[in-house]
This record gives structure tokens, sequence and C-alpha cells, in this order.
């Protein structure tokens, strides 16, 4: 592996429905091609945002009283920045890992630089052929099982062996070259400094607070989903973003009405649809599926339609709903 192959990986877990409040950090510096340097932190979200979710402590089982007396994020941010330096961040759905310290420098009124990042979501799905590429599946074809997925550094150490892995399977030495080789960009978070506009994240946070609400809010949905229209997708969305150009099909019940679902996607640059089709690319199942519903057979009529799909070799991927809301920079869920 030529020496080019240097980046930073990373994953944050999040308190709750504001992608800023980070309460655990996992980092892992690559340097050539091997694993140089790692850290992991947990950190009280900042302050007025550090209200901790059920949804979201179900998930990484991080809570209150476990970061009690670690510093706020506040404090680890410069170190933070630090650590990635002039690094591409590599992250499994980057955007939204390089969304959580956009959000949390504007909630800490703390300058931050650009950020270049590379998805390894988008990647995997070009450089593997899986059911579902959520990261317990793609770091087990990479050859690195994860034992404690969602905890931080498990989780970001995986996305980096990850990114090797697809790098060696492309004979590249950099990590731009083999972004090219697969056809992906990279993302790019614009800087931020205390007086520049807030992103919508942290607007939206704020209205949250201002109207007396600790959770982000919640629409009631009815037991069986209304499909609603097929919103146009987003031409100007990023290319980078792992729904962009997916024909998407959502199935069983997500935690808001599949209309504003299909409105979120849409915004993303995918285009919706309402049966699957020998065009559907990607699946988004809800009623608390998880990509290991795969192997049980857990599935609805949808799924199993792109199940019988894929054994006859056409490309369709099954997204869990936590994956999908973390696409959308909803709940803060994590992949």
């Amino acid at each position: 592996m030529g020496v080019a192959l240097d980046f930073t990986a990373v994953d944050f877990e999040t308190a709750n429905g504001f992608i800023g409040s980070a309460c655990s950090v996992g980092l892992v510096k690559v340097r050539s091609g091997k694993i140089v340097e790692t850290e992991q932190w947990l950190m009280k979200p900042p302050a007025g945002f550090d209200h901790f979710d059920p949804r979201n402590v179900s998930i990484h089982h991080i809570t209150p009283d476990m970061v009690i007396d670690s510093p706020r994020v506040t404090q680890k941010l410069p170190e933070l920045l630090d650590f990635i330096g002039p690094d591409v961040l590599v992250a499994h759905n980057s955007s939204f890992d390089s969304g959580v310290i956009r959000a949390a420098s504007e909630a800490s009124e703390i300058p931050v630089p650009e950020i270049a990042h590379l998805c390894t979501v988008k990647l995997s799905r070009k450089a593997y052929d899986l059911p579902s590429y959520s990261l317990p599946f793609v770091a087990e074809e990479a050859g690195h099982p994860i034992e404690n997925h969602h905890e931080a550094l498990a989780d970001s150490t995986a996305c980096a062996w990850a990114m090797i892995d697809m790098a060696e399977r492309s004979g590249l030495d950099s990590l731009l070259e083999t972004a090219d080789h697969y056809g992906v960009r990279l993302g790019l978070t614009s800087a931020w400094q205390p007086g520049d506009e807030y992103s919508r994240a942290t607007r939206d946070a704020q209205g949250w607070l201002a109207s007396g609400h600790p959770l982000p809010p919640q629409d009631a949905f009815n037991n069986w989903p209304q499909e609603g229209p097929n919103p146009s997708p987003n031409l100007q969305a990023d290319p980078g973003h792992p729904l962009y150009g997916q024909i998407m099909v959502f199935t069983g019940n997500l935690a808001l009405p599949r209309p504003q679902a299909k409105e979120l996607a849409a915004e993303h640059g995918a285009q919706t649809a309402s049966r699957v089709t020998r065009a559907t690319t990607a699946l988004v199942v809800g009623d608390g599926f998880v990509p290991q519903d795969l192997a049980n057979g857990r599935l609805t009529n949808k799924a199993k339609h792109v199940l019988r799909l894929r054994e006859k070799g056409q490309k369709v991927t099954i997204i869990s709903e936590g994956e999908f809301m973390q696409m959308v920079g909803g709940f803060g869920l994590t992949a």
C-alpha cells in the first residue's frame, strides 16, 4: 500500500435528535494504510442540547450518568479538530459525522474549518455486493467484524478497516484515487464561525427549545401508513450524499408519516416510489427492523420481493429506519 492512504476515520454517537448533541466520539488515524493512533471520548453535549432521548440511549447505551464527569463538546472540539488536522474525514455516512462537528461548533459558538469527507456507505455500494450496507455487513465483508456495534471507537475502527480494504481491492495507492475509481465524490462541509448563519439543524433545534420542547417534535402516525405522493428529487442536492440518485421505496411503520419520509428522501436527491420494481435501488424498512433481521426472515412482503430481485442479480439495498433517519439528519440516530 502506498504512502498516500492517509485519513482519519470518525464515528459519533449523539444524545438526542439534534445532530450536534455528540456524547461520544471514536477517532482513528491511518497513515500509509495502517492504523497508527486511536482516541475515544465520552462528552457532555452542548449546553441546552444535552438531554438524552431514550431512543438514542437504546442504541448506544450511553446515559447521562456516564457523561456527568466528562468535559463538554465545547472543551473537546479544538482537540478533535487538531486530531483530524488536514485529513479527509472518513465515516459511514460521512455527511452525518461531519454535520455533528459543524452543528456542535455552532451550538458552542466555536469556529470550525471546512471539512472534506468521504462516505464508506457510498464506497461500499460500489465495492461490495451486500444485502445491506450497514456497518456490520460492510465490516464483515472487509474482514474485520464489529464486536461492539455503536461503540464509537469500534465503529470508527471498522470504518477505517473497510476503507483500507476497499483501497486494496481497487489496487490504488491514495484515498482520492480510490474514491475516483469507485466514482464517489468527496463531500464538503463548509467552514463556520460565530456571526455566520446557523445551519438548518441548529435553527430547528433552537426552535424546539424556544417552544419549550426538549425533544424534536414527532407527528402521530396511523397504524396503516399512507403512501402519499412521490415528490420530484432535488437535483441541487449533494451528489456525495448516500441517498442521491437512489430509487427508494418505503415499507412498514416509520416514526414519521411516510409522505414526510419521502419529502426528506427527495430533498437529498432520491426518487421515491410506492412499490418495488426492477428500477428500485433501495428499500427503507420500518417497524423496528434492523439489518440483522435479514438473517432470520423477519421481513415485510416488499422486503421479500427485494430479496427475490437480488437473487436474480438486481442490486437493491435494504436500509433500516435508523440508518435512513441518520442519512436525512433526523433524530440523531446512528447507522
